[in-house]
């Protein structure tokens, strides 16, 4: 873990450096603003000088197909789901990148037809497809991981996410997993707002696989952030942005974030309530920000990851010792 100073330093020096789990319009949870869209962030990516630039969609290539499967410093990646009920019992989001459209399909069937993590590993392991456990302590709504299970689950993984919009509990988990296990850690930015590149990793290597092979090794250090109030109100205040000033109405999607205070905003601004009344609309998004600015949403959802963050540690400190970030 090294400051953004240090990483200019490294990055001078040829250390490439890479945000890898972005989501743009092509996500189910990304509103259509026209900055999320596709060639949009790629541009902006290729404008910060990030070395590879790879979009994590939900389940989909959309991306490619709308940019180009073949571009400057673009590597494919998707964000998989995978339910196995059986052998895991929750959610399990994970990252794979540098696939052709064919382990793309084929990495879906296995995903949505035999719910079986050990086949999609299998099927990852076999094509030497590279993969990282996306933020391992979190779980689909309704569901608790098990701590047990996640313990097992990062034995099976190469590299951890260090996921920027995690509070700093679990993070510190996630490090803590992987310096057990010999695991390597990557940071990201997991953004939905187009924040590519606030947090990163630095590894050498001339291509994508030696880039990933080095994190896998741990010849890497991460650019970090951590959830935090002021983080959070300042991405609640975004999402008001996006949904209300930057979405055409029309479009608006209706979907669940996980904070319930943006999950009503989303609710409200595609009810069609407002669409008749632009007084209304305005007086909508003035209170809105003055409800969020406030900090009291931001304060009630951190104080429940809090309480997660707790029971987590708690029934993990047996198995595992939290060493020192790195």
């Amino acid at each position: 873990m090294i400051s953004p100073e240090r990483a200019a330093e490294l990055r001078a020096e040829g250390w490439k450096w890479a945000d890898l789990h972005v989501h743009t319009t092509c996500s189910f949870d990304v509103l259509p603003a026209e900055d999320l869209k596709p060639e949009n962030l790629y541009r902006k990516a290729l404008d910060m000088g990030l070395d590879f630039i790879t979009f994590t969609d939900h389940d989909t290539v959309g991306a490619y197909d709308a940019l180009g499967w073949e571009r400057e410093r673009l590597v494919t990646g998707a964000e998989m789901t995978v339910y196995d009920p059986e052998k895991v019992g929750h959610t399990v989001h994970v990252n794979v990148f540098d696939f052709d459209r064919e382990e793309f399909i084929e990495l879906r069937e296995i995903a949505e037809r035999e719910q079986n993590m050990e086949s999609f590993l299998g099927y990852l392991r076999k094509h030497k497809l590279p993969f990282l456990y996306n933020h391992p302590f979190w779980a689909d709504f309704h569901q608790d991981p098990d701590p047990e299970t996640v313990m097992e689950l990062a034995k099976l993984f190469p590299v951890l996410e260090y996921n920027m919009h995690e509070l700093k509990p679990k993070n510190e988990l996630t490090i803590a997993l992987a310096e057990k296990f010999g695991k390597g850690v990557a940071a990201t930015t997991d953004t939905h707002t187009g924040k590519l590149g606030q947090v990163y990793t630095l590894a050498e290597g001339e291509s994508f696989r030696e880039f990933f092979g080095n994190i896998e090794k741990g010849r890497n250090y991460i650019v970090p952030e951590d959830l935090t109030r002021e983080a959070l109100i300042e991405e609640m205040n975004e999402w008001i942005d996006l949904i209300f000033e930057k979405s055409p109405r029309q479009e608006r999607k209706s979907f669940l974030t996980g904070i319930k205070s943006i999950d009503t905003l989303v609710k409200v601004s595609t009810s069609g309530i407002l669409n008749h009344s632009p007084k209304l609309n305005r007086t909508t998004v003035n209170l809105l920000y003055f409800i969020s600015k406030s900090g009291l949403p931001a304060f009630l959802y951190l104080h429940s990851e809090e309480s997660l963050a707790k029971k987590m540690q708690e029934s993990m400190k047996q198995g595992i010792k939290l060493g020192k970030q790195r």
